[in-house]
C-alpha cells in the first residue's frame, strides 16, 4: 500500500466512524474540513470517544497536551494527527 493509498485509507475510516457514530449515517453534507466546533457536530465527551477509537484503531496513545482542536477538530486534522503519531 503506497503513503497516499494509506493517506486516504485513514481519512475514509475516521470519516466512517465520525459518520456513523455521531452524524447517525447522514454525512452527506459533511466535509472533511468541517470544524466539529463550529458545527456543533462533536462535544467533549464526543472527542474523548474519538480518542478512544483512535488509540484502539491505531494503535496510537493521545496524551493530555495533545486533545486541542489543533488535532482533532476535523476529520482532516484528525487523520493528519493519526499519520504524524504512526510516523
Amino acid at each position: 500500500m503506497t503513503n497516499v493509498h494509506a493517506a486516504t485509507d485513514v481519512t475514509a475510516e475516521i470519516r466512517a466512524y465520525i459518520v456513523d457514530r455521531f452524524l447517525f449515517g447522514k454525512g452527506d453534507g459533511l466535509s472533511n474540513s468541517a470544524s466539529f466546533m463550529e458545527q456543533h457536530l462533536v462535544d467533549s465527551t464526543g472527542i474523548l470517544e474519538v480518542v478512544m477509537f483512535l488509540e484502539s484503531k491505531y494503535g496510537i496513545k493521545v496524551a493530555d497536551e495533545e486533545l486541542i482542536p489543533e488535532n482533532l477538530d476535523s476529520i482532516d486534522r484528525i487523520a493528519a494527527f493519526v499519520r504524524r503519531k504512526q510516523a
